[in-house]
């Protein structure tokens, strides 16, 4: 049994944070402005061309009484109805679509706005879930602040704030197996009892026992990504255990 084509009229928009007023797409191939679409099929790129009296966007596939016409878009937006499928052909092979242009698929952002919305669902249930040390090192980390001088409400609401802004990114930090070590290693830097030194491309103890350097940072390297990197390495296990005890103390 043969299918039968829904055919529908059909929205495109301009792509971009701003748009003209009316902005003219490029309906035709020139010598200067070459408009080619190639055929996977036949291996050849095919010259386009709009004509709204054709039955086909290509230029060969078309007969010598082609009437043009300009393809305008008005305040972003431009709607080609289902009786003009020509246009809606040339508009899915154009070589602007999906860079100057885009089809508006609503089901498809309806899809997309729901995903985002329970994204965002989930990463603020997560925030307010949160024990009181994992927002303390989601502070350290995220913030770079030492979150023993904001109180625990300011804490929590920053957290839920960055939550709403960047639910992704932030349920990324919260899964991040690192983020105990590199919390950790934030306040080892909050309590003095690790300084940078030479502009941060040289790492130090700063204990009472001990004032010898711990590391260097490779050139181009995150600071505290290396710090963190040897401290679970099998090298750094013992410092890491030092470093604790130590700032037990403070």
């Amino acid at each position: 049994m043969k299918k039968t084509v829904e055919y529908t009229d059909k929205q495109y928009k301009l792509v971009g944070q701003s748009t003209p007023l009316t902005f003219i797409l490029t309906s035709r191939s020139t010598r200067r402005v070459p408009l080619l679409w190639f055929d996977e099929k036949e291996g050849v790129n095919k010259p386009l061309r709009y004509a709204r009296n054709q039955k086909s966007p290509f230029e060969d596939e078309q007969d010598g009484n082609a009437i043009l016409e300009p393809i305008i878009f008005e305040d972003g937006f431009l709607t080609v109805p289902k009786n003009n499928q020509v246009l809606q052909k040339f508009l899915e092979v154009h070589p602007s679509n999906g860079i100057k242009y885009s089809l508006i698929d609503k089901a498809k952002e309806a899809i997309d706005v729901v995903e985002d919305l329970n994204l965002e669902v989930d990463a603020l249930i997560a925030a307010r879930e949160l024990s009181i040390d994992q927002v303390e090192a989601i502070t350290r980390v995220a913030f770079g602040t030492d979150p023993r001088l904001i109180t625990s409400s300011e804490l929590r609401r920053d957290i839920i704030l960055f939550a709403k802004k960047d639910p992704k990114g932030f349920l990324d930090l919260v899964g991040d197996a690192s983020l105990h070590i590199d919390s950790k290693v934030q306040s080892f830097f909050d309590n003095s009892i690790l300084t940078f030194r030479k502009n941060k491309k040289e790492v130090f103890f700063n204990t009472p026992s001990n004032k010898k350097r711990m590391l260097v940072i490779p050139f181009g390297e995150d600071p505290l990504y290396v710090v963190s990197s040897y401290l679970q390495s099998d090298e750094g296990l013992e410092v890491l255990e030092f470093l604790e005890k130590v700032s037990e103390t403070k």
